[in-house]
């Protein structure tokens, strides 16, 4: 357990991290598509790679409460740095955390924490992407293993994945949601084939792909759990894991998109006057600062309520909808702001409007979340 202290200090040095030697190198990231191995090398001696896991298996063990606030530290860069070791604490490590085997969290979790094997969470597919429940990639009994066949789409680290957890249908006959199983599936068996990486409109560095199964044959120990049809319930207590951490990381975006902001209009002047001094440019900023603290308040008052256990659905969907819908209109704003400025690639609010495009997409898109709310609150 991470002390008070110390858990005050390991902010500290996180965010003198990000500033130090993160942000200089975000414009090289997003030209390169790659993080500096010096980078990935680093986040690995401080424990980036497992702060989420259990401290018995050799990460932090912090609270979901201290998790969202090392990610919105981590939010005020490019989003692709934290996507390094965001599978790994989140919706790939998750699934070994709630739903493995004692062997399953010895063998996994230790090497994940240390960033020594890189896990992907293979759940997407071209025609199950907001409703994962229809997914159609097939396990099929083989003897004492399992045969795994189908397409995964937009796989987050993919390409440099070690090992994919894999969801896949073990019950043709079982209707939308039910008979779905959760393999571990070593990236080096074969039948494992990694297309090449996505062009994507922003978060350049964070790496997504498809993923092809093709009669890849897995032991019966690489089913996660003891239930075959127990993946999809797997997949959802993740997913809700993970929108807190999305959440959080459009509240570090915005806190940065916002001190751009006013840094701009303090400096930049228009007819002889800060711009700053305009009162269209102030309401924008009031507008932007208030959303941002009520997304901050929102998301830290939903991370309370999962760890006491008291509400882990409802929640973390409705601060991942506001929080990722209010980064869109406070990157919107930023631009706006910088006016002809925030058009030119280079400037770190041109560069960060199309990272948060993908915010209100992944964990589940903003619509899915509606349905989330409503249906928990229809059921309360």
């Amino acid at each position: 357990m991470v002390t008070t202290t110390e858990f005050d200090q390991l902010l500290e040095v996180l965010r003198d991290f990000i500033r130090s030697e993160v942000m200089p190198a975000e414009a090289g990231i997003d030209e390169s598509d790659e993080i500096p191995a010096r980078l990935i090398a680093q986040a690995k001696e401080m424990g980036l790679y497992g702060y989420a896991l259990p401290a018995e298996y050799g990460g932090l063990g912090l609270s979901v409460e201290q998790q969202v606030r090392v990610t919105i530290e981590l939010g005020y860069t490019s989003p692709a740095f934290r996507s390094l070791f965001g599978t790994n604490n989140g919706i790939a490590g998750q699934v070994i955390v709630l739903a493995g085997t004692e062997e399953q969290r010895k063998q996994w979790l230790p090497r994940l924490a240390s960033g020594e094997v890189v896990a992907s969470f293979a759940l997407t597919e071209p025609d199950a992407g907001s409703d994962p429940s229809r997914l159609v990639t097939s396990a099929t009994p083989d003897g004492d293993g399992w045969i795994i066949d189908g397409l995964k789409r937009y796989i987050t680290n993919a390409p440099a994945a070690d090992v994919f957890m894999v969801f896949a249908r073990t019950d043709p006959q079982a209707p939308p949601g039910k008979g779905i199983g959760v393999f571990v599936v070593p990236a080096s068996t074969e039948g494992v084939a990694v297309a090449a990486r996505d062009h994507k409109m922003g978060q350049a560095g964070a790496w997504t792909a498809d993923v092809a199964f093709t009669g890849v044959r897995v032991p019966g120990d690489a089913l996660i759990g003891e239930a075959a049809q127990a993946g999809y319930a797997t997949a959802m207590r993740s997913l809700a894991h993970g929108r807190l951490v999305i959440a959080a990381m459009c509240v570090g975006v915005a806190a940065r998109l916002i001190d751009e902001s006013v840094a701009y209009a303090r400096e930049r002047s228009q007819g002889g006057h800060p711009i700053g001094e305009y009162q269209l440019v102030q309401a924008m900023l009031a507008d932007s600062q208030t959303e941002y603290l009520a997304a901050r308040a929102l998301v830290l008052d939903a991370a309370l309520r999962y760890d006491a256990g008291t509400d882990r659905r409802l929640a973390p969907s409705a601060a991942k909808y506001f929080a990722s819908e209010a980064v869109g209109r406070i990157a919107d704003r930023a631009v706006q702001i910088h006016g002809g400025s925030g058009y030119i690639r280079g400037v770190p609010v041109e560069r960060l409007y199309r990272d948060v495009r993908l915010f209100r997409i992944y964990e589940g898109t903003s619509q899915i979340q509606q349905l989330v709310i409503a249906r928990e609150m229809l059921r309360s």
